[in-house]
C-alpha cells in the first residue's frame, strides 16, 4: 500500500517446463505433469520460462482505476503448428499484454471493465449492473476478445476455453419476488469471427438460462435449472464443408438439507437432452448422493458420495462435481454406463495441521477397457487417490 488510495504489486517467476524441440524450437508445451515412461520422461524440464510483472491501482470513493502489465518470454522459440482455426495462435520468444482495469458506482448503478492490448490483438469486457428495487438485480455484459489476440495467462468470462476469437452480449437477471423464492434467467448471444475447433467457419451461438430456488427453511432448499444451448458444428465426414447448428437442453434438480456441521446432504438429478439438425437426439442422466458430517468429538469431517450415470454417447456425457484437496477444483465428465464413489476425509488437528486424503472409484458397467495408451485399463474400473497436508506457522 503506497497510501491510502493506492496500491502496488509486482511478481516475478523462473520456471522449468515439459514439452517438445524439434530443430531447436518448442512445438508442444505438455502441462500434465506426467513422466510415467521414458517417452514422457523425456519431455521433461527441455525449456525455462521467465515472467515479470504487476499491477498498481488507485481506489477514492466510487472511481477504481488501475494498470497491470505482464512479460514473459521463453529461452528458445515457441513455434507450434498453426494450421486451421489456430492460424492466428501465440508464437515466438517474448510477449507481453498491457491492460487498465476501471469501475465507477452511482446510486443503483456500478460499471466495471477492463481493456487489454497484446503483442498481437486486443480485448476488452465491460459490465454494467442496476438494481431498479430491492432484491432485483440487472446485469449487462459486453465481451470483445479479437481472433488475434495473444495472451497465455488470460482467463476471462465467455463462451470459449481462450481468451480469444470471439464477441457476445450477456443479460442476467435476479430478483426475490417472494418469501423463499428467488428467480434467474440470462441470455448469451455469442459468435467467433474466426475458425474453431469442429466449425472450419466463424460460427455463431445462443445460450439461455432459466433457475427458480425455493428455501422454505435456513436447513432446506431446493432449485430447479433448465439451460439450453445452440451452436454450430461441422458435419462428421464432411471434411468442412457442410456446417450444421446443434442444440443441447439440460435439466437439473438439486436438494439441500443441513444441520449445520454435524449433517448435510445434497442429492442432484441432471438429465441431458443432446441431437444436432437431421438426427437423432442422444440423450443422458445421472443421480448423485453426497453426505456430509462432523465425527461427533472429532476434528475429523467426512464426505461420502455416489453417483450413477447413464448416458449414450460423449455428447450427452454428466459432469459430477466432488469436493476435493484446498486450492482445486474437480467437475470431472462421464459418458456411458457405471457408477462413481468418493470419500473424503479432512482432519484438523489444530489450527496449524491440516491434513486431507480423498479416494475414489469409477465402475464402468458397459466396458471392459478404460482409456487408451499409457492410460490404458485392462478391466471396468478405475481407482484414484489424493493427499494434502499443510502446515500453517
Amino acid at each position: 500500500a503506497l497510501s491510502k488510495d493506492w496500491d502496488l504489486s509486482g511478481f516475478y517467476s523462473h520456471r522449468s517446463l515439459d514439452g517438445v524441440i524439434t530443430d531447436g524450437e518448442i512445438t508442444s508445451i505438455y502441462k500434465t505433469g506426467l513422466h510415467r515412461s521414458q517417452k514422457e520422461a523425456d519431455k521433461k524440464n527441455l525449456f525455462t520460462m521467465q515472467l515479470t510483472g504487476g499491477h498498481v491501482s488507485y481506489q477514492h470513493n466510487r472511481i477504481r482505476l488501475g494498470i497491470t502489465g505482464i512479460y514473459y518470454l521463453f529461452n528458445r522459440p515457441y513455434e507450434p503448428e498453426l494450421t486451421g482455426y489456430s492460424k492466428y495462435n501465440l508464437h515466438g520468444n517474448n510477449f507481453y499484454n498491457l491492460g487498465i482495469d476501471y469501475a465507477y458506482r452511482w446510486h443503483r448503478f456500478s460499471f466495471q471493465g477492463e481493456t487489454a492490448i497484446g503483442k498481437q490483438g486486443w480485448a476488452s469486457l465491460n459490465r454494467l449492473q442496476y438494481s431498479p428495487v430491492q432484491n432485483t438485480q440487472i446485469m449487462l455484459i459486453h465481451r470483445f476478445y479479437s481472433y488475434n489476440y495473444w495472451a497465455m495467462f488470460a482467463h476471462s468470462f465467455g463462451e470459449g476455453s481462450t481468451t480469444q476469437n470471439e464477441q457476445g452480449y450477456y443479460i442476467g437477471m435476479e430478483t426475490s419476488p417472494f418469501a423463499y423464492w428467488k428467480f434467474f434467467a440470462s441470455f448469451d448471444l455469442f459468435s467467433f469471427p474466426w475458425k474453431k475447433y469442429r466449425v472450419n467457419k466463424p460460427s455463431r451461438g445462443t445460450d439461455g438460462l432459466l433457475q427458480a430456488t425455493f428455501t422454505p427453511r435456513s436447513y432446506l432448499s431446493m432449485y430447479l435449472k433448465y439451460h439450453y444451448k445452440r451452436k454450430e458444428r461441422d458435419w462428421t465426414g464432411s471434411k468442412g464443408t457442410l456446417t450444421l447448428p446443434i442444440f443441447h437442453h439440460q435439466l437439473r434438480y438439486r436438494l439441500n438439507y443441513s444441520l449445520g456441521d454435524v449433517l448435510s446432504s445434497r442429492t442432484t438429478l441432471d438429465y441431458n437432452h443432446f441431437h444436432s439438425q437431421d438426427r437423432a437426439a442422444t440423450k443422458g442422466y445421472q443421480v448423485t448422493q453426497m453426505i456430509s458430517s462432523q465425527l461427533p468429538w472429532t476434528r475429523l469431517f467426512a464426505d461420502v458420495q455416489g453417483s450413477y450415470f447413464c448416458t449414450d454417447d460423449y455428447d450427452s456425457r454428466v459432469y459430477v462435481s466432488e469436493k476435493g484437496l484446498l486450492y482445486t477444483f474437480y467437475t470431472p465428465s462421464f459418458q456411458g454406463r457405471g457408477f462413481r464413489c468418493a470419500v473424503r476425509l479432512r482432519y484438523e488437528l489444530n489450527k496449524h495441521w491440516l491434513f486431507i486424503t480423498k479416494f475414489g472409484e469409477t465402475i464402468y458397467l458397459n466396458r471392459n477397457e478404460i482409456g487408451s495408451g499409457n492410460d490404458l485399463i485392462y478391466g471396468n474400473k478405475k481407482a484414484d487417490i489424493q493427499m494434502q497436508l499443510r502446515i500453517k506457522f
